[in-house]
């Protein structure tokens, strides 16, 4: 099994980005990641404003997957996720929707156990491990690691874990895939900034599947969550909805009204973050709704 290592990252995605590692389709490969702060934060003695901000969010890769082309779909199913030995907390004026009543900076060196990660004392959050970049090239520019979009990146959907998979459309040979942020905990919308941030190593396979998407989707073992990222909360809402509906027309051979109904009577909205420059939702749809064909494609 190919394991590659954290030294070669990148902070922007791009199709202009070399490839670090390459890969086959259906070939199981381990892929090492740094902590969203790049390693920069060992003591609860530095802060936010302490470190090099460019080096935020650093993504393991390019990986070029051999076989992917414009045009196709991405799987990236996630088989294991092993965290680093301990997460990072940070609290700042101005971070997260409260960072206005945060008059301190602050940090949170939290140790991670087998099941847990010890907040203090009293209080053990069980461990959750979920990848919070993941992503491919845009159709064009670069877009910074920090950011969500089409082609995936600063995602931060917590149903991005193991045993899950994760659908990108690809813009560009290769893909040329990374992968980073890991949090061994966040709840919906990451609400104050922060997940707990670690390191770790993630194991995923890369196949190919044949339907096309617009946006990232995930597949867990009940529902398919729709994802979209924009300006606003309106604007991701409106697209997660717009291109769930559709895909239920698609699905279902429903019209557009039918589909729109059953939508609302049975799939739900959920926020993945609002805190970053682009807020990102998901519309989850309980694959019972669905025929089996959907959800059992042949990927090559």
């Amino acid at each position: 099994m190919k394991h590659f290592p954290s030294n070669r990252t990148i902070t922007y995605f791009s199709s202009q980005n070399q490839p670090a590692y390459f890969a086959e389709l259906g070939e199981v490969v381990e892929i090492e990641t740094n902590d969203c702060y790049d390693g920069q934060v060992k003591t609860e003695e530095t802060h936010r404003e302490d470190f090099d901000r460019s080096r935020l969010n650093p993504a393991t890769g390019p990986i070029y997957i051999n076989g992917m082309q414009k045009g196709d779909t991405l799987c990236v199913e996630v088989l294991d996720i092993k965290t680093g030995d301990y997460g990072i907390m940070m609290a700042a004026p101005g971070l997260g929707p409260l960072g206005n009543s945060v008059s301190n900076s602050s940090t949170k060196i939290l140790p991670i156990y087998e099941d847990h990660v010890e907040f203090n004392e009293t209080i053990k959050i069980p461990l959750q491990p979920m990848i919070g970049v993941a992503g491919v090239a845009p159709e064009e520019g670069e877009v910074s690691t920090a950011l969500p979009g089409t082609h995936g990146g600063n995602l931060d959907t917590k149903d991005i874990k193991a045993g899950n998979k994760l659908y990108l459309p690809v813009f560009t040979e290769g893909a040329l895939a990374a992968f980073g942020d890991l949090h061994a905990a966040m709840g919906d919308g990451e609400l104050s900034g922060t997940g707990i941030e670690t390191s770790g190593v993630i194991k995923v396979r890369f196949t190919k599947v044949p339907f096309i998407i617009e946006n990232p989707v995930v597949e867990d073992e009940k529902f398919f969550y729709f994802i979209a990222s924009a300006d606003t909360y309106e604007q991701a809402i409106h697209t997660a909805l717009l291109q769930t509906t559709n895909q239920l027309a698609s699905w279902l051979d429903f019209s557009f009204e039918d589909s729109y109904r059953v939508l609302s009577a049975v799939c739900d909205l959920k926020f993945s973050q609002i805190v970053n420059e682009l807020v990102t939702v998901r519309v989850a749809v309980p694959k019972s709704l669905l025929p089996e064909s959907v959800y059992s494609e042949q990927r090559y």
